[in-house]
């Protein structure tokens, strides 16, 4: 039950089966993320909020056993994803997503990296946690403007 949540709920596995290779497993976790947002688009920003606190706790849960951050597990990528779209709508949403998936594949941004390097589980969401921060704060900083 654990690799099954840690994958994403099985889309992490999804990638080597499809092409032989774990690389984009996060952005398919990060798709389930868009999927679970689209579904709470129209709820309050505490509904939101609730679910990207759940999907965290799930993830330090799922990933426990595992060492380091396999290129299977997903579900990291699930709650960073999450966190970004806290209470977000239209354009603003997307920009969120897009940012914090950026900071999650690129660790250019200050932190990112540095919550990546803390032991597991923590180190496995944390850095998306940060990254889907930095997609949250795109996301609020383009509501200003647009």
């Amino acid at each position: 039950m654990r690799r099954f949540v840690a994958a994403g709920f099985g889309i992490g596995l999804l990638a080597r089966r499809l092409w032989g290779s774990d690389n984009g497993a996060g952005t398919l976790g990060a798709l389930v993320a868009v999927g679970i947002g689209l579904v709470a688009l129209s709820a309050p920003w505490w509904v939101d909020l609730s679910i990207a606190v759940a999907a965290i706790a799930l993830s330090t849960w799922a990933t426990a056993p595992e060492t380091g951050d396999p290129g299977w597990v997903a579900i990291d990528e699930v709650a960073g994803t999450l966190v970004a779209m806290i209470g977000l709508t239209g354009a603003a949403w997307v920009i969120a997503v897009v940012v914090a998936r950026t900071m999650d594949i690129f660790k250019v941004a200050p932190g990112v990296a540095a919550a990546e390097r803390l032991p597991s589980p923590w180190g496995v969401t944390a850095d998306d946690v940060v990254a889907g921060l930095y997609g949250l704060a795109a996301g609020w900083l383009a509501t200003g403007l647009l």
